[in-house]
């Protein structure tokens, strides 16, 4: 079945300039979505999805159900099916309703890398067998700003509010529980995980194995400017936060080169659930 824009066949490929062209109503929610001012989320109420990492949920009520994921094109084709098998396990999307995809992210990079991921996405969703209605899309070149020669995204983050399905621009201090052991995974090569179980409400994390990161020594002695530019596919366009955040997973890197022994003893999940204040809390491993 195709992906759709407006009940109409999208046809591909085309370039995501020559997607929004084609339907003026996708061109005008990128623009409303760019000139949204950006909000602090979290980390009350706050369910943060880490790089390569999935997770699905839907208000108490059961109206839909949401997932929300960072792709980073390291295996697409493996990704998407993954995020559908997770929605329609959710919700029965046949008797009411419809499926939708909102895709957010990427700019005009030096070497395209994010051109090349919106064209996988758009042609894997549409080689899936249930009919997606594209919604959003507000990427590479529509997500695009350009200062002293040099392009930026416009949107670094973006936040979901399950009860109503806004989506809006967004930043977040808190990137937890445990962001650098999570963020380790993803910079070992972990493939796209689900994180969240939604009808225990438990976020759980593990058990999760690594070879040793190469290198990390060396890593550790370079410069901002070293990491920075071989640490990042996009190095001028990296947020303020993008060294320290390698520098810490690359701590935690060296200090866990096996993560079986001493992260997950008993090859244990780690388990979190919202208290009452609405953050995150841990809970005893299951068995323990």
């Amino acid at each position: 079945m195709p992906l759709l824009v407006d009940g109409r066949r999208v046809r591909l490929p085309q370039s995501a300039g020559d997607l929004v062209r084609a339907h003026p109503l996708l061109e005008e929610r990128a623009r409303l979505l760019r000139g949204q001012s950006v909000q602090q989320v979290g980390p009350q109420g706050l369910l943060y999805v880490q790089q390569r990492e999935l997770a699905v949920t839907s208000p108490k009520d059961g109206n839909g159900a949401t997932c929300l994921t960072h792709c980073d094109g390291s295996d697409t084709k493996a990704e998407v099916p993954l995020i559908m098998n997770a929605i329609k396990s959710f919700s029965d999307h046949t008797q009411c309703g419809r499926l939708e995809a909102h895709l957010v992210g990427g700019f005009n990079d030096d070497r395209q890398l994010s051109q090349k991921l919106t064209h996988q996405l758009l042609s894997e969703f549409d080689r899936q067998e249930d009919d997606i209605h594209l919604v959003t899309l507000c990427v590479t070149e529509l997500n695009d700003r350009e200062e002293n020669e040099s392009h930026f995204p416009i949107i670094y983050g973006i936040a979901i509010n399950i009860k109503t399905a806004e989506i809006y621009r967004a930043s977040f201090q808190d990137r937890g529980p445990e962001e650098e052991l999570r963020a380790a995974r993803a910079l070992t090569g972990g493939p796209m995980i689900s994180i969240y179980d939604a009808k225990t409400e438990q976020l759980r994390i593990g058990p999760y194995s690594w070879t040793p990161f190469p290198h990390v020594d060396f890593w550790l002695q370079q410069d901002d400017k070293q990491i920075l530019e071989n640490l990042s596919t996009s190095p001028l366009a990296e947020p303020p936060h993008f060294v320290e955040h390698i520098r810490s997973t690359l701590m935690f890197l060296k200090k866990h080169p096996s993560p079986a022994n001493t992260l997950f003893p008993g090859n244990k999940a780690l388990l979190y659930k919202k208290n009452e204040d609405g953050l995150w809390e841990k809970i005893s491993s299951p068995g323990s």
